[in-house]
């Protein structure tokens, strides 16, 4: 028996980012550079611990708003579009870059990764990424969870209590339609968690949820293994497990951890700037503007501008080699442990999945290195799902977690300060809105039916926590006020008009083509 375990838990998410109204739109390619460098990598890596017999488990989140996407024929047409884009401009790098054998190997990688993506999205998985997910899921080797519906943020939504519910009913709804069964697991948006919520996750049937390191240390009474066994929430019996911080320092960290190691693929210097103009500008967004393209030949090097240029077998080596540390630190963290417990500790790892691949190149990598590593160089430590170990230690102390997020401070500060707090009144105002109508249409027409739906869809994206996240690190404002405003406005206007039975229902047909989430949503859940 290992002297203890690792949860390797993966955190996938996006919001949801859909245009049909334009030929092509620049914020779109969030998707497509994750799809490209992170979901791919991420289930090719599956695959070859699959083929070669190595026992893996990996914990993940699929959040609503992402697999809405990532099966959406639309966008999955416009990243096949994107894919080939990229293959015609790298055609014309290996062409530029032949006489250069310090990046010619490198437009040569770039080459093969982008066309071995275009196989395996295209070829193996029907364009539908979410199909590899559910077949290792099916297995047991990799634990799908779920998450609020548009990853609202549940701490400020404490208001209005049937908000809160349909973003968790809702979420397990569309988890249980992508991949045929109920989740047992929830990613709690943001990691935030206010005493109640565990009451509407056990309502939903839900067994388990992640939480930042203070919001079970500071449980009520402290938890006698502090982060290393899960605690149940008083009388739900609901699981709260807590991030470990020592292992996730060492990897999420750009300073102290991995990814900012000199060797690795440098994020920011992509061939999107540094190449002529008129060259790129066939293979840029319609408004001409310059954006990352992924095509990157520049390692970290350290703390200068003069990059010198990627090598990926050295970046392989010291991935592995990170690997290697992380996995002699879990060891010796467990045993050292395991002399004050009975019952072997539990290391929770949880990270942003896109971190692996698209932040750190070679994250994808590390992530095969460890697995492998735990399987064949060692007994001590062995990765574990939240199930597998709940069903060995069912016997866990009960204790009050106490409200937490993760970011700065701990206690939801990036999602409610200065820049975003105006956003708060439209959503609570929504909210009772969408309940008041939920209520008073039990039996609606079927052009109402469609129209209370909508609005319902207007309201969940309007809620999603990225809009205030992005309001407060001052990245994409324009679009996040905008994305805010649209989902207000179009709400506000379906209440007037499902109130006065005034339906205008060519409105309701675009309204509907734009913003399509959720195409099973059932509004009545807001009863």
């Amino acid at each position: 028996m290992p002297v203890g375990y690792l949860s390797l838990v993966l955190h996938a998410h996006l919001p949801f980012v859909r245009h049909p109204e334009y030929e092509d739109f620049l914020e779109e390619d969030w998707l497509y550079e994750a799809i490209t460098e992170t979901y791919i990598p991420l289930l090719e890596v599956f695959d070859g611990l699959e083929r070669d017999g190595v026992d893996w488990r990996v914990t993940m989140s699929v959040t609503p708003t992402l697999a809405a996407m990532l099966s959406d024929p639309l966008l999955q047409y416009r990243y096949v579009r994107h894919l080939d884009n990229l293959l015609a401009l790298i055609n014309k790098e290996l062409e530029r870059t032949r006489w250069s054998p310090e990046f010619h190997p490198l437009a040569e990688m770039y080459h093969q990764r982008f066309t071995r993506a275009r196989e395996v999205f295209v070829n193996q998985y029907d364009n539908n990424l979410l199909n590899g997910f559910r077949r290792f899921f099916e297995t047991g080797k990799l634990e799908l969870m779920t998450c609020a519906a548009t990853h609202g943020f549940l701490p400020l939504m404490e208001v209005n209590e049937n908000a809160r519910r349909a973003q968790i009913e809702i979420g397990c709804r569309e988890f249980e339609r992508h991949f045929g069964k109920r989740p047992k697991g929830i990613w709690l948006a943001e990691c935030g968690y206010i005493e109640g919520v565990d009451k509407l996750l056990k309502e939903a049937g839900l067994q388990y949820f992640f939480v930042d390191t203070h919001g079970v240390l500071f449980a009520e009474p402290r938890p006698k293994y502090g982060v290393y066994a899960p605690i149940l929430c008083p009388g739900t019996n609901v699981a709260a497990l807590a991030r470990d911080t020592e292992s996730s320092k060492q990897v999420w960290s750009a300073v102290e951890g991995y990814p900012g190691d000199a060797c690795y693929r440098d994020f920011y210097r992509d061939v999107g700037f540094d190449l002529d103009y008129e060259y790129l500008k066939p293979h840029l967004h319609e408004t001409g503007i310059r954006s990352l393209l992924g095509i990157k030949y520049f390692k970290i090097t350290g703390r200068t501008d003069h990059k010198q240029p990627y090598d990926p077998k050295a970046a392989l080596t010291k991935a592995a080699d990170h690997a290697s540390n992380f996995l002699f630190n879990r060891e010796k963290q467990v045993e050292w442990l395991a002399g004050s417990m009975d019952r072997p500790p539990l290391i929770v790892a949880p990270y942003d999945a896109e971190l692996f691949g698209h932040w750190w190149f070679e994250g994808p990598d590390w992530i095969n290195f460890l697995l492998r590593k735990m399987h064949y160089d060692q007994q001590t430590v062995k990765p574990i799902t939240v199930p597998e170990y709940l069903e060995k230690y069912p016997n866990l102390q009960v204790a009050q977690p106490t409200m937490s997020s993760w970011g700065y401070k701990g206690y939801s500060e990036v999602w409610l300060e200065g820049s975003n707090d105006w956003i708060y009144r439209h959503l609570h105002e929504g909210a009772d809105r969408m309940v008041e109508l939920a209520r008073e249409n039990p039996d609606p027409s079927p052009i109402c039916r469609r129209a209370l739906n909508q609005a319902a869809r207007e309201l969940l994206l309007a809620q999603s926590s990225d809009w205030a996240f992005i309001l407060k690190t001052g990245t994409m404002v324009d679009y996040a006020m905008q994305r805010t405003r649209v989902h207000v406005i179009n709400l506000n206007h379906l209440y007037d008009v499902i109130k006065r039975k005034e339906i205008d229902e060519h409105w309701l047909d675009e309204i509907e083509r734009r913003h399509n989430i959720f195409p099973e949503l059932d509004y009545r859940v807001y009863a």
